[in-house]
């Protein structure tokens, strides 16, 4: 299917670079034109920095075109007839009309060069990718009903999905990804194919598979990803704790759906990512992959008690061991491994206040372990309460209102996010007359303590306590 893209219904204007690039070409003798995510994109009112093309150019021929023309550009992806570039804000990549493949054992494909645009989407992923822009004659071209397919707000490929998936076990990762992006459905032979060949998606590395997973929990519909993941199997390769989560339930439903809940924890914290005060902008990978695993520890720690209850005890710290195993697995940094498995470890902890009133001083300790991630757990705490007892929701909302509150107050009169003792080690080792080692740490924790339990002290007072304490250690007679 071939028209001109004045008859399209295109939401969003075409670059100005576009249609100047396609001129640079055709004034070479070669065909250009803007295709995949990028013209997709134009009919949902989208713009991207990145614009990707195809062209019957080899990699040499493309650079003799860009190379005046282009701000910079790069070599890196000439392997497979790719050459990338810079022109003004745009990222730009030109790569030549290719088909690729993985062999069955294989993390690298085998790329082959084509010769014609029609065969170069053939190869692609969706049919919503499958479009082009010939340039500059603006002529669209969608072979395979790529525009009816995403007004449909359905995921076809071109080919046979085996197929597809096969080229590319990745695909299944990105088809469950643009579930939760584009809020689209899977056509049944998509869904039955990566229900078939799930296992081929561990011969991609784990980079590529984390790098599609952080793009699914930030979309607009993750929990529609997340499902599709699950229920295809895909999971039981890329996530296994979270359909572990689907536990058998008893003859008494003595518990709650825990899969089902964390999705719905998962949808309620995106809710709660607020870009107006800047504290957890959305989308917030920490905060809302904090909240699909923050249970992942309960299938290891349910037990049915002998009152017919059931427990789930210590689930939180086994629950942040478990994501961050997973996550090291999937070759994330370690910043967001600790972020995410600090918030795990955290989630339960408001539930002491709820029961029984804090002291000032479990307070501190709060914000204290929270560290930097405590916007994020007010928020993670807020979206874990999904009863349907309206009561008991209310009384939850606020006991937490009070906890916020009380952090609110006391953060006014001390440096919470930055509790330190009141004596620094320069000051414990002249007081004391000691000399650096094990002993210095000792003393700065016993300050610390008296800190978080008493707060802020003149420092007159904490020398005072200082000394008490050193009365009493055993090396307090040493030679100094």
């Amino acid at each position: 299917m071939v028209h001109l893209l004045e008859d399209s219904p295109l939401t969003a204007p075409l670059p100005a670079v576009v249609t100047e690039l396609g001129r640079l070409f055709a004034d070479a003798g070669h065909e250009l034109s803007l295709v995949g995510g990028p013209v997709r994109d134009l009919f949902l009112g989208r713009s991207s920095p990145d614009l990707d093309f195809t062209t019957d150019a080899d990699p040499d021929q493309i650079i003799a075109v860009i190379r005046r023309w282009s701000d910079a550009f790069w070599e890196i992806g000439r392997e497979f007839g790719t050459i990338g570039l810079r022109k003004a804000s745009f990222t730009i990549e030109v790569t030549t009309y290719r088909a690729e493949a993985y062999e069955p054992s294989s993390r690298k494909p085998v790329v082959a060069f084509g010769t014609n645009l029609e065969d170069d989407l053939l190869r692609r992923d969706f049919t919503i990718n499958a479009m082009a822009l010939r340039l500059p004659s603006l002529e669209l071209v969608d072979p395979y009903g790529g525009v009816k397919d995403l007004h449909a707000g359905l995921l076809r490929t071109p080919g046979a999905p085996s197929s597809s998936f096969s080229d590319d076990p990745l695909r299944m990762m990105r088809a469950a990804r643009f579930a939760s992006q584009l809020g689209v459905e899977v056509a049944p032979e998509v869904r039955d194919a990566m229900t078939a060949m799930a296992e081929r998606i561990t011969i991609i590395s784990a980079e590529r598979v984390r790098d599609e997973l952080i793009k699914l929990i930030n979309g607009a519909h993750p929990r529609r990803g997340v499902d599709l993941m699950v229920s295809t199997g895909l999971a039981d390769h890329v996530l296994p704790e979270v359909p572990a989560l689907r536990l058998e339930m008893d003859e008494h439903h003595r518990h709650k759906d825990v899969y089902q809940h964390s999705l719905t924890v998962l949808e309620q914290a995106c809710a709660l990512e607020t870009d107006d005060d800047g504290a957890v902008p959305a989308p917030d990978f920490a905060l809302r992959f904090a909240a699909l695993m923050h249970d992942v520890g309960k299938p290891a720690t349910r037990r049915f008690e002998p009152t017919g209850a059931v427990s789930f005890r210590h689930h939180d710290v086994v629950g942040a061991k478990l994501t961050a195993k997973r996550m090291k697995t999937l070759r994330f940094d370690n910043d967001t491994i600790k972020a995410v498995a600090r918030l795990v470890e955290l989630h339960m902890r408001f539930y002491g206040y709820g029961e029984a009133g804090w002291t000032d001083s479990a307070v501190r300790r709060y914000v204290s372990d929270a560290g930097l991630q405590l916007e994020r757990l007010h928020r993670l705490t807020r979206s874990d309460v999904t009863t349907r007892n309206r009561r008991k929701a209310e009384r939850l909302a606020f006991a937490y209102d009070d906890l916020e509150n009380r952090i609110a107050a006391l953060a006014e009169q001390e440096e919470l996010a930055s509790i330190r003792p009141d004596l620094d080690g320069e000051d414990i080792m002249k007081l004391l007359g000691i000399r650096p080692g094990p002993v210095v740490g000792r003393a700065y924790r016993f300050l610390l303590e008296e800190r978080m339990e008493h707060g802020p002290h003149t420092r007159e007072a904490a020398e005072s306590k200082l000394r008490v304490w050193w009365a009493g250690q055993p090396e307090a007679g040493d030679e100094s």
